[in-house]
């Protein structure tokens, strides 16, 4: 397992008041948000590299300008030094998350249809898909 595919699976993801993580099995719960289809999306830290804050705020605010008239929630992904701002769009398809993921240059980014998770990765000249389930953090 690469480091990266560590850093994505043993990261949370959500609403900075209803988080999940990504595991094999089937759970009993996700977040109240994760109902249809969904994706998380960042701008921040293109690649899984540490970009300066100054960057990071930039694109930020490019993508949420780039989605300003799309329903969305505020979202955060991972903990600690690699906590960074997303964003929770409902009823976005794999195609559109991949393709907003690719503007901001990520390595992934999350696809959901329920509690059904994709880790969606964006490799050159095509997408790889492994699935997981989401399972709500205890508050």
């Amino acid at each position: 397992m690469t480091a990266q595919r560590a850093a994505f699976l043993s990261a949370s993801y959500g609403t900075p008041g209803e988080r999940f993580r990504l595991v094999s099995e089937p759970s009993a719960a996700a977040p109240s948000w994760a109902a249809g289809t969904w994706a998380i999306v960042t701008a921040w830290n293109p690649g899984g590299q540490h970009q300066p804050e100054a960057d990071n705020l930039w694109a930020g605010r490019e993508l949420l300008a780039l989605i300003a008239s799309r329903p969305h929630l505020p979202g955060v992904n991972g903990e600690g030094q690699w906590a960074e701002p997303s964003v929770i769009l409902p009823g976005l398809t794999l195609k559109q998350a991949a393709q907003l993921g690719r503007r901001f240059a990520q390595a992934a980014v999350l696809f959901g249809v329920g509690r059904r998770v994709s880790l969606v990765w964006l490799e050159l000249g095509r997408v790889r898909v492994e699935r997981f389930w989401a399972r709500l953090l205890k508050a």
